[in-house]
């Protein structure tokens, strides 16, 4: 082990997996151990996470996954990236006075997604039945998991919020009214009640593997999961982040309708490699876009700990940044032209030609094949604030202080709000996937599921004619985004990092430390990071911050010093307090035996690589 690295990168041939929590990545490499394939363990780890980091992700979520089938040699991505409902335009939103979509309760529902992806892989690419792969969950939600610390601070959070307004969500997360303690094994039985039937439900329906999964996405999205949904969105009126009580758009015939697609994901060319991330529905491109950026950049010349490295990498995102609200979405407002120009070596070169010694102190949008961009008004987010009720959080998941019970809460406080996963199987099968969304402080508990549904809809404009302006039937510009690499033409790498607006600064960052100056994987995950604020923030109430560069304290002070000189307005967080990223790796030895390396992130202690 390198004597820079607070872990090992893990080795073996027989399967990898990394991810954020670590019973989700033991439960994966428990699928593989046992025959199944890295879909398989992907799906089962996946569902885990659902579980066990409940304050991050749920059920009633969405995920985006990009995998490389080794049978079928090609990579592709499927969206779990669910819609907008039919009822939810800006007009009927600022029909209700507002001026943006609240950041939690009913109103910022759209079709949850998660299931569907991932079912949808199971089916498509996985070996193993549908209970098999749910019994991990099962089991964890209905004999108990141990709540990790920074899921009781979400529940201390909005406690009251939940005993005052949301007393479902208090029935499941206040057990005997009371906060639970760090570390306590905890139960969700009504959630395994839902899967039970579920699983009965379709066995009932169908006997082939794929067919008894095909009968439980028809359960979820046309049966008894979405009556439940449609009847608790009609029915109930919930107070939101306006203050008001409002019941939700989200209906039974959304769900109906809607299905996952898989297509083939974007590329960008890096010396040897090719990264490929989901489409302009997801932050991906941004990533792309920097690459791309960055190809110009010299960074060979710059160490990974120096300023030079970190001012160069910061610029480049501020100005795809820039370009994600301007031009990313998949409303009618959006333009494929101007989205595919964004990606070519011409306009990315004109761009990185821009930038300077000195930090970028406006927001810079470019033009793209010459269209022009249109900004959404920024100024709502001061506007919303003026009336909204922010005593119980915001967009994101929201956090409280705890007593001291550990060292570690005691002088850390790390960003990274979101979950994932990366699987590579001994065949050389590999998924990276995000799973988000319907956490347990997002909207209320739906009592008949055990579940809540997400708040996606609130990373939408109310602004007419927006490529991401809130419209029925079309999803939203998510922020989660998984990633794969090639090397040589060849399927290499598998990563990605909870987050938010960092993912996609957190991620070049590390694979840039790991392709350019030859980092291994631990190396570059361990490695001091940082995040920029340049943009208005994609969750409620999507507030502006401009230049502002958020450092580990762990870079020397003359590199700090540096950035400040070249007029970033640095903030130096927690030593380790930046990024959350996992990755596994595929190559092949000398005797043409495939190799696999993974490795997780140490920061908040709970995410794991394991593998043999």
């Amino acid at each position: 082990m390198s004597q820079f690295t607070t872990r090992p990168e893990i080795t073996g041939t027989h399967g990898v997996v990394a991810s954020t929590h670590w019973l989700a990545s033991q439960t994966a490499m428990g699928v593989l151990e046992r025959g199944g394939n890295a879909f398989d363990a992907a799906v089962a780890g996946g569902f885990v996470l659902q579980v066990v980091e409940p304050h991050l992700n749920g059920p009633g979520g969405e995920v985006p996954i990009l995998l490389w089938s080794e049978r079928e040699q090609r990579m592709l991505s499927v969206c779990g990236q669910g819609p907008a409902p039919a009822e939810a335009s800006a007009a009927a939103f600022r029909g209700l006075g507002l001026e943006q979509v609240p950041g939690i309760g009913l109103l910022p529902a759209t079709v949850p997604g998660a299931f569907g992806a991932w079912l949808t892989m199971l089916r498509d690419h996985g070996t193993w039945s549908l209970a098999d792969v749910l019994a991990p969950a099962i089991g964890y939600a209905r004999d108990g998991f141990p709540l990790i610390p920074r899921a009781v601070q979400a529940i201390t959070a909005v406690q009251d919020l939940f005993r005052q307004e949301w007393t479902s969500s208090a029935q499941v997360w206040l057990p005997d009214g009371k906060v639970p303690a760090p570390g306590a094994l905890f139960r969700l039985p009504a959630l395994a009640a839902t899967y039970e039937r579920l699983i009965r439900t379709a066995e009932g329906q169908a006997q082939t593997r794929t067919a008894v999964i095909d009968a439980a996405l028809q359960t979820w999205y046309k049966g008894f999961v979405a009556q439940e949904i449609d009847h608790y969105y009609r029915t109930a009126k919930i107070r939101d982040s306006s203050g008001e009580r409002h019941s939700g758009l989200l209906r039974y015939e959304d769900l109906e309708r809607w299905t996952p697609t898989v297509e083939a994901p974007l590329t960008m060319d890096f010396g040897r490699y090719t990264l490929a991330k989901c489409g302009f529905w997801s932050q991906g491109p941004a990533f792309l876009q920097q690459i791309g950026m960055l190809r110009h950049a010299g960074l060979e010349q710059h160490a990974p700990d120096t300023a030079g490295f970190v001012h160069r990498i910061a610029e480049a995102a501020k100005l795809a940044m820039a370009d994600r609200m301007a031009w990313y979405g998949a409303a009618p407002g959006a333009s494929r032209e101007a989205q595919m120009a964004l990606l070519s070596d011409d306009y990315l070169r004109q761009r990185w030609q821009g930038v300077s010694n000195q930090a970028a102190r406006e927001l810079q949008p470019g033009a793209p094949g010459g269209h022009l961009p249109r900004l959404p008004d920024l100024d709502v987010a001061r506007r919303t604030l003026l009336t909204a009720d922010t005593r119980f959080g915001v967009g994101e998941p929201t956090f409280a202080a705890l007593p001291p019970v550990s060292e570690w809460l005691e002088r850390e406080v790390f960003v990274g709000d979101t979950c994932h996963i990366d699987v590579i199987d001994r065949d050389g099968n590999m998924v990276a996937a995000t799973p988000s969304g319907g956490w347990l402080s997002s909207s209320p508990t739906i009592p008949a599921l055990g579940f809540s549904i997400n708040t996606r809809l609130q990373i939408t404009w109310l602004d007419d004619g927006l490529p991401n302006t809130v419209t029925p039937g079309v999803r939203p510009c998510t922020t989660l985004s998984p990633s794969l690499a090639l090397r040589d033409g060849e399927p290499y790498m598998v990563f990605g990092t909870p987050g938010g607006d960092q993912q996609d600064q957190w991620s070049p960052a590390f694979f840039l430390r790991h392709a350019v100056h030859g980092m291994n994987l631990q190396e570059a995950i361990d490695a001091p990071a940082w995040h920029i604020n340049h943009f208005p923030s994609s969750f409620w109430p999507r507030e502006t911050i401009l230049n502002r560069l958020t450092v580990e304290s762990r870079f020397e002070p003359a590199v700090i010093e540096a950035l400040r000189a070249a007029g970033h307005d640095v903030r130096v967080g927690d030593p380790w307090s930046e990024s959350r990223m996992s990755a596994c790796s595929r190559s092949r030895d000398r005797e043409g035996r495939l190799v696999l390396r993974a490795a997780a992130n140490p920061r908040g202690m709970q995410g794991y690589a394991v593998g043999r």
